[in-house]
Formats: structure tokens, C-alpha cells, sequence
């Protein structure tokens, strides 16, 4: 037997040649690979030695042979495969390690060039990995480290199984089609102009002309939004920290469609904040949130929001829950709960209960600060045999960025209180009013055709949880197109607003809040979510 190894990553490559040469097996291998090897002391052949013809232009050309294609590609149960490798005196590849050049990590590089880029996309690699991918019941073809270990136990126990090749085969495959697909993504993206000729770093489109979507299945789902649907989960290539794809479930049911997308929801919001947070969430939309000094304080003002509709809802907090808070939530019935980090005792508490479904999952490590790197950088929706693309709606508003329009101005409470029911309003479905107090909303209108309908659902939520909106501060998402929807949430007793601003009748609108004696204020920007 022979095996071909030729990898750029030589994490695990030495030990997994000296078990390759313990079976017995004759080791080939190029350039850095090979002096590794070599330098170690394992037998090992050169392939220009094998093919009889040296490596050339600076290494473009080494694999791409006939002797080397030809052994990966001949099928052993065919008479007339192998006598041509005979005649030609061409020996078998029955094992190939390739790992590619690394084109996505060069191309991650701030300053990259084209030159670069282009320079680290690899030719011989994946051809030899496609050869030995099809001729797969003959080849183990081995694309990544992590494969080492059960190919050297299946080795040592008598040989490769059929399963496993296969299943190598598949990852070989996928592998190539993430590193084509990487590559096509960064190409067309390219904006070519002066920079890109004279070696600089090119300048790069958001959006490319050709754009490849690359998931991985983490598993298939019971079914989809509705009964009748089937459905599946599957994650970026490469997730980002924080997500809720890095979840790991501590306990409890399989997750569902529904819960995933709710959990989602609940988690993108929860992380935002900086201070300890809750954010219950009931058919995507937060129908509770809350900051307070610790998980404990924070749910519980969540909670009072809307209780009705916290039945069944998803929990998230930012912040390590401990037995105390455990106890307090556990009290409600709860889908889905997630934290950060769990005490001993709050696992304790929830392990009585186990159709809950507890998940952990990491923080940004530089915390609401630094949330972008925990999101998705362009969001995607499907449309009839088309995709909308665009950049995340990741503005986040300062105090520097409020602008007062009105004559009443706002307290430094109210203006703390604007900032977080700001914060909230991002994540509720267009049409958005929210009505928050002291670090917790009071009321929320969602997903209504009309604003006005909102802000009247947001008061009636209200008063339904007994929640009195006297002194309180409201978010619209988006801007008040007339006076009557200020109107609305005054007479349900807001005193400060805030909205983006930009509607043709702005100046009536202030008006109108001077009339009724609020303070008013321009965020300049709209979260539309639908």
C-alpha cells in the first residue's frame, strides 16, 4: 500500500505518518511535507522522484501527473485499470492526506492583494483530493486533522471500512466545494481598478456578483414551522463566537423550528446589552425586558411585563444564573432558557424539571461592545427563487446621537430609559411601540399593520399586567406619520418619546408634543424588522 501526503496544516501530519509506516504502508510525499518527514526519521519518496519530473514554477506543478492521478484514479476491480497502471509501471495511492492551501485565512488578512489571494489558491491539491474522492471504495482520502485518529485505529484493526472511506469521500468533496466556493465569493467581489494593478489591497464589494452559500447541518428537526413541514438546522462554516449555533444544550427536549427561531431572537437581543439583562420572548418578539443588578432582578421585572404571554416563552439573560433566579424562573412554564454560565445549584433546580430546555452559550468576549462579531454581518431572506441580502442592522445609539426637538427636555433618567426602550424597539416586528420605565418595558405593541394599532396593544398590555404607563418613555421604530399616533401614547401617559424623525409632517408632529407638554426626541435612524 501507499499513501500520498501533501498538506499545508501539518497539525497531526508526523504522527499520523509514523502510524501509516507502522502498517507497513510505503510513504510519498512533496516538498515541506516530505523534509518533515524526512527530518524525523521516516522513509519516505519524493514525488518528483516517483513521477520523474522535478517540481516546477516555483511548485505549481508537482501532483498534476500521470503516475499520480493515475494511482489514485485506477479502479482495482477493473482488469483493464490495472493493467495500464502495469504496463506503465505506475503504483496504487490507497490513502491521500491534502489539506489546501490556506486561501480563506490569507484572504481574512486586513491588506491582503489580489497577488496573495491569487497565490494561495490551490490547483494540484484539490484535483488529487477529487481523484481519490470518486475513486472512493479504493482511496481513504483524508482533508482535514481531525480525521487522523479513526483512520489509524480502522488501519490498525485491519483496514479502512467502506463506511469510512465513504464517508471521507463526502467530506473531501464538501471540502472542496467550501474552498471553490470561498474563492468564487472573494473573486467576485473584487472591485478591480488601480489599487488591485498596482498590488494593493483590493477594494471589496458587500455584495458580490456570485454569492455561495456555505452551511453545515448540525441536525435534521421533528419538523418545521408547522407540523406538515420538515426542516433541519445548519450552521455558517465558520459560526461566529456567540451565536446561538455554538449553543450547547445542557438538558432537556430537542430543540424545534420554532423554538430555535425564538431563540435566536431572544439571545441577538439579550447580548446587546451591557448591564445584567433578561428578554423573554413569545413568537419572536420580546414580550418582556429588563436590566437589573443581577439574572434574579432582571427577570423578574421582565416577567411583569406581560405574564400572559411569558407562558411557554423563551428566556434569555446575559448574565451566569444562580439558584436564586433559577427558582424564581422555574416557577413559570419555560420552553427554552439560556445564559452564559449556570451555578451547580441552578442546574440543580432545573433538573426536576427536564422538558426544559437549558442552553449555554458564550459571550462576545468583548461583551455587548464588541456584539457585532457575535452576529451575522449580512442578514438573508428567501424570496420566491431569489435571496434579499443586506448588512446587519447593527446601528447602535448614544447619547451624542439624540437630537431634542422639542421644548420640554428629556430627564437623565428618561434619557437613559430612551436608549434602552431604543434597544428593545430594534428587535420587535415593524410596527414597533414600546413603553419602558426604569430599566424594564411597560408595554409592547408588535407586528400591526398600523402604528396606532401598536401603541393601543402596547397600552392595553399594560394594563392587563396591572402595569400603570404614567411617566414612562416610547420608542417607535420607525417615524410618527401623523400627530395621532403621539397623541396615542401621550394620552396612555408617556411623557418623553423617541423615533427616527424624517416624515413630511415632522413639524406637526413636534408641535403636537409641545401642545401636550413632552419631550421628543430624533434617534435618526429607523429599525424596521419584518
Amino acid at each position: 500500500m501507499n499513501a500520498l501526503l501533501s498538506v499545508s496544516d501539518k497539525t497531526g501530519i508526523l504522527e499520523l505518518a509514523q502510524a501509516l509506516h507502522a502498517q507497513g504502508i510505503k510513504l510519498l510525499s512533496t516538498g515541506g511535507t516530505a523534509k518533515l518527514l524526512a527530518d524525523n526519521g521516516l522513509p519516505v519518496t519524493e514525488v518528483a522522484e516517483m513521477t520523474g519530473f522535478p517540481e516546477m514554477l516555483d511548485g505549481r506543478v508537482k501532483t498534476l501527473h500521470p503516475r499520480v492521478h493515475g494511482g489514485l484514479l485506477a479502479r482495482r476491480d477493473v482488469p483493464a485499470h490495472m493493467a495500464a497502471l502495469a504496463e506503465h509501471d505506475i503504483d496504487t495511492i490507497d490513502v491521500l492526506v491534502v489539506n489546501l492551501y490556506p486561501f480563506e485565512s490569507t484572504v481574512a488578512k486586513p491588506g491582503c492583494t489580489l497577488e496573495d489571494a491569487i497565490e494561495n489558491i490551490d490547483i494540484g491539491g484539490p484535483a488529487m483530493v477529487r481523484s481519490a474522492a470518486k475513486n472512493w471504495k479504493d482511496v481513504a482520502v483524508l482533508t482535514d486533522a481531525s480525521q487522523y485518529a479513526e483512520v489509524i485505529a480502522e488501519l490498525k484493526a485491519g483496514g479502512v471500512t467502506q463506511k469510512t472511506k465513504f464517508a471521507l469521500s463526502v467530506a473531501a468533496f464538501n471540502r472542496i466545494s467550501q474552498y471553490d466556493g470561498a474563492i468564487s465569493d472573494y473573486l467576485s467581489a473584487v472591485q478591480f481598478g488601480e489599487g488591485v494593478a498596482d498590488n494593493q489591497a483590493p477594494t471589496l464589494s458587500q455584495f458580490p456578483a456570485q454569492t455561495n452559500g456555505r452551511f453545515v447541518k448540525l441536525q435534521d428537526l421533528r419538523y418545521g414551522e408547522n407540523s406538515h413541514q420538515q426542516a433541519a438546522l445548519y450552521r455558517d462554516l465558520y459560526p461566529a463566537p456567540g451565536s446561538l449555533v455554538t449553543a450547547k444544550q445542557l438538558q432537556g427536549k430537542e430543540l424545534s423550528y420554532n423554538n430555535i427561531a425564538d431563540a435566536d431572537a431572544a439571545w441577538e437581543c439579550v447580548k446587546s446589552f451591557d448591564t445584567p439583562a433578561c428578554v423573554i420572548v413569545k413568537h419572536a418578539n420580546p414580550c418582556g425586558v429588563a436590566i437589573g443588578a443581577n439574572a434574579l432582578e432582571a427577570y423578574s421585572k421582565a416577567f411583569k411585563t406581560d405574564p400572559t404571554s411569558a407562558f411557554g416563552g423563551i428566556i434569555a439573560l446575559n448574565t451566569p444564573l444562580d439558584e436564586a433566579g433559577a427558582r424564581e424562573i422555574s416557577k413559570q412554564f419555560v420552553e427554552v432558557l439560556m445564559a452564559p454560565a449556570y451555578t451547580p445549584e441552578a442546574l440543580a433546580v432545573f433538573a426536576a424539571k427536564a422538558n426544559v430546555r437549558v442552553l449555554q452559550i458564550d459571550l462576545p468576549k468583548g461583551g455587548a461592545s464588541d456584539w457585532d462579531n457575535g452576529r451575522n454581518a449580512i442578514d438573508m431572506k428567501r424570496v420566491g427563487s431569489g435571496i434579499l441580502l443586506q448588512t446587519a442592522d447593527n446601528h447602535q445609539l448614544t447619547l451624542a446621537d439624540l437630537k431634542v426637538v422639542t421644548v420640554k427636555q428629556p430627564t437623565p433618567e428618561e434619557l437613559q430609559d430612551l436608549l434602552f426602550a431604543w434597544k428593545v424597539a430594534q428587535y420587535v416586528k415593524s410596527n414597533a411601540i414600546v413603553f419602558c420605565k426604569g430599566g424594564m418595558t411597560m408595554g409592547v405593541g408588535a407586528g400591526q399593520m398600523s402604528r396606532l394599532d401598536s401603541a393601543r396593544i402596547a397600552s392595553i398590555k399594560a394594563e392587563h399586567a396591572g402595569l400603570s404607563l404614567s411617566g414612562t418613555v416610547v420608542a417607535s421604530d420607525a417615524f410618527f406619520p401623523f400627530r395621532d399616533g403621539l397623541d396615542v401614547v401621550v394620552d396612555a401617559g408617556a411623557t418623553c418619546v423617541i423615533q427616527p424623525g424624517g416624515s413630511m409632517r415632522d413639524d406637526e408632529v413636534i408641535a403636537a408634543a409641545n401642545e401636550r407638554g413632552v419631550a421628543m426626541v430624533y434617534s435618526g435612524v429607523r429599525h424596521f424588522r419584518h
